[in-house]
This record gives C-alpha cells, structure tokens and sequence, in this order.
C-alpha cells in the first residue's frame, strides 16, 4: 500500500483524495462506525426519519476553500444560501443582522453602517485574498496576491490588531455592530478581545457578505464528506470504518501515514518513533475550552422575537459585546457562565426538506469550561427563551452531549475541544509547532493533516490537502499539484 490515512474528517478525506488523484493506493482507516469525522449527519433516534448535523452545519469556508474550489465541490454539493448569513438578537428585541447583502447590511446597522463597510465590507470585496491570508499554511508566503491582494492583506492585519486588543470599540458608537462582529469572534471559543478572535471573525464575517455567504448543504453536512469518498472511491481509494488505531499494529504496512488526529493520537500510536524534537514539542501542544453540544427537536421555527433574526442561518446568542466577553472569560477560567455563548442553527430555514412529519432539528453549542460533564440543555434553553419567548413550547425532544463526552463521538474534541487545539495567537502562528514544516511529524512518511495542522479548524480540507502535498513530493517525488479534472 502507497498510503494510509488515519481519521475521515474532511482533512483526512481532503488528503486521501489528493493522493488517490495523483494515482496512489490510498486506504483511509476511520474508528468510529460512520465516517465523516465533524461532518457527519446522522439520525439520533430523537424523532422519525429527522437527522442532526454531529458537530458543524453551517459551511462558510467550503464555497471559499481552495482545495474544494479545486475538486468542484459546488457541482457534487448543493449549498442553500440563507438570506442572512448570521444574525445577532439582544435585549429589548432589538437584533443585528449580518445579510448576504452587504449594503442591506449597513443599512440595518445604523450610525454603524458605514464603520461596518470600511471594517468588514472592505474585506468582503477581496474574499479571495482574505481566504489567501488566513488560510495558509502559515509558513509561506501567500501565491497570487497582486497589489491589491497585498493592500488587502495589511487591511485584514490591521483589522486583526484593532479588534484583538482594548482598541476593538473604538470605531462603533452603538451597541448593534459590535455584537453582531462579536459573535463570529466567539466561534473561535477563546477569550475576548484577542488576536486569535478577531482573525476568526474578520474571515467568516468578511465571508458573509461575499460568494455564497455562509451556506448550508442540503440534507446536512454528511453531504460535503458523501463528496469527499465518492471522489476516492472513483480514484480507487479505500475506506475502512470501525477500524481504531491504538498503536502501530493497527497500521497497515504503508509507504507514507497521514494522521488526521490530534498529536496526543500520533504521540499515542506513534510517539517513540518520533524524533526527541518534535515529539517534545507536539506533547507541549494544548488543547482549549470546550463547547457542549445541544440537539433538538422542534414542532415549528424558533419564535425569535425580532422576526429578521428567523431568517439567519446561523445565530450567535450571547447578548451584547460586554455580555459575551464575561462569559468567555468566565468559561476560560474554568467557571459555566450563567448565560454560556450560544451557537444556532435552523437548517429548516433554507432546506425545507430536512422537516418530517412536522418536525424540524436545531442544532446549538454552548461554551464550557474544558471536560465538563454539565448537562447545559437547560442553560440553553433559557438563554434562547429569552430573545424568543415561548421557546421551550416548541420543543418536543432534545438530547445534551457535554463537554466531557465530545471526544466519544470524534476523538480529537478533547474535552470539548471542538477546534482541536486552542485558538490562540501563538497555536494559530505555530500550530501544532513552530517548525518550519508543522505537517512533518518527525518520523520518514508520517504526517499530521488535521485541525492541528494550519491553518485551523474549518470545513475546509485545507490541513489534509497541503499535508498531502508535501508528502506526495518528499515521498514519491510528485511535484505537481494532482487535482486538476474529475
């Protein structure tokens, strides 16, 4: 065998279907019963026929993700564009409202709209050099930015240390606009401001505005990874689920290994093959705050009280921009917030067939201290409750995996870390090292191609597809990029 490729998240997938192109026998080995890794769509038992998205559902980074712009995810995938791609409720019914539209956008906002065009409008006219900065492999140079890309670049740079540091109000006069940018920041599940946050929220808000906003696939996510293994079974890849690698017997005999897993994984199966350096360094890696998801079944749409907040797709429940910077610090200190930040989604409000029987799924996270076993079903509810009044009326079932229960279902949500890794400047910068090549695990033909890896967590393949590419080069001396055609 050329290649194995443990884990089928989407960067273990995006690797294998980059080997598998190049004309390599390529066998991805998955240890749960499904593949799919945070991708995956599944019935819960909850209601009839009604499936759930397990971790993500709401794909901004899949329309702008070069290496799925490269295998034509947009032909194999449908993405329903919300006509708001994220919306903001606050106290007193009042909400922001981040619409595909930008101008739609700024005119929502207020004495805010025209801060909100230079901050994030700017960015989302040039999406694609935004995309070229954040998400490369923080090693490189990033290709094909021209001198607009570069003016694009430094606007994104100074955005960042604007909105990453005490200086981050200095620009808004009311509270309608920080809250909606404050939201995205809290994606990232760290504290507020900071570097790591605003990065994350100047990409995804820039995306909103931009292309097909932040879209949801039909019928759930599982239908972007269904794309991902019929494009490696057509190129004569192997899948093999419930095959969990504890050590390097379970390993097949293999040319190169890719490791879409954490480095606690690697260092696990792997670790005294390693070289002392890296091996060192990866045990340094840390893992961060957590998040505990929250699934239910409703008999009709969210009563949002600002009726604009039920046309979103995704909605960012945490208040005002002082409101969600307590709570993330308080979840950063090891403490449940009273009023956690809130993650939501209605797949119903695009994709009407996800309905059955009248019922409809709800997908939410909500952030938690790392590891905790806290059933937050009730936090949540409540918190909803109060920017939709008679919430808990609509509700038929739910079902709360805590933080401390994550990793069952995907090993590398270490107690909740549902980004594989903490977000910060540094695990950003240097993720998961600070070598020169952070794909290289330290051993001949291992690599690490998870969220680990740069440039992060997302739905993007991106960490399996430049993984995939250094090897495809160093190993079997493929220096060509095999993605061009079906």
């Amino acid at each position: 065998m050329d290649v194995a490729v443990v884990g089928s998240g989407p960067n273990g997938l995006a690797a294998a279907v980059t080997m598998a192109r190049a004309g390599l026998d390529v066998t991805v080995l998955e240890a749960q019963p499904t593949v799919g890794g945070g991708a995956r769509t599944l019935d819960l038992g909850l209601a009839d026929g009604l499936v759930h998205d397990v971790c993500s559902a709401v794909h901004p980074m899949a329309w702008a993700s070069p290496f799925f712009q490269a295998i034509g995810l947009e032909r194999r995938v449908e993405l329903l564009v919300p006509e708001a791609s994220y919306a903001q409720p606050l106290p007193g019914g009042r909400a922001g409202v981040a619409w595909h539209d930008l101008e739609r956008t700024v005119a929502g906002l207020g004495a805010d709209g025209p801060a909100w065009r230079a901050l994030v409008g700017a960015l989302s006219g040039h999406a694609s050099d935004v995309v070229r900065v954040a998400l490369g492999d923080k090693r490189s140079v990033p290709t094909g930015l021209v001198p607009r890309g570069v003016a694009t670049a430094a606007r994104f740079g100074l955005g960042v240390l604007e909105q990453g540091s005490a200086a981050w109000g200095l620009r808004f006069r009311d509270e309608v606009a920080p809250a909606l940018l404050t939201g995205v920041a809290a994606h990232a599940i760290t504290p507020l401001p900071s570097p790591a946050a605003a990065g994350t929220a100047l990409l995804l808000a820039s995306l909103a505005h931009a292309g097909q906003g932040w879209p949801i696939p039909r019928g759930g996510s599982g239908a972007v990874v269904a794309a991902l293994v019929d494009d490696l079974l057509a190129h004569g890849g192997t899948v093999v689920a419930d095959h969990p690698v504890r050590s390097r017997r379970d390993l097949p005999d293999a040319r190169c290994v890719l490791f879409d897993t954490t480095p606690r994984t690697l260092l696990e199966v792997l670790g005294d093959e390693l070289a002392p350096g890296r091996r060192s360094a990866l045990e340094r890696y840390r893992h961060g705050d957590g998040a505990a998801k929250v699934d239910f079944v409703l008999s009709g749409p969210v009563p949002w009280e600002h009726p604009d907040v039920a046309r979103a797709g995704t909605v960012h429940v945490g208040g005002t921009r002082p409101q969600m910077a307590r709570a993330e610090a308080e979840v950063h200190a090891g403490r449940h917030a009273d009023l956690p930040m809130c993650l939501v989604s209605d797949p119903a409000t695009v994709d009407p067939g996800r309905v059955r029987g009248g019922l409809r799924p709800l997908w939410t996270y909500a952030h938690v201290p790392a590891g905790s076993d806290v059933d937050v079903t009730e936090a949540v509810t409540r918190h909803i409750e109060r920017y939709a009044p008679g919430f808990r009326d609509v509700v038929v079932a739910s079902r709360c995996v805590p933080a401390a229960r994550m990793a069952d279902h995907n090993a590398n949500y270490v107690g909740g870390d549902i980004a594989a890794g903490a977000v910060s400047l540094r695990q950003i910068i240097a993720r998961p090292t600070a070598a020169a090549d952070p794909y290289a695990a330290g051993a001949d033909g291992v690599y690490l191609c998870s969220a680990a890896t740069p440039p992060g967590p997302g739905v993007h393949g991106l960490g399996g597809w430049f993984a995939a590419r250094r090897a495809l080069r160093r190993e079997f001396g493929i220096r060509v990029r095999p993605l061009a055609g079906a």
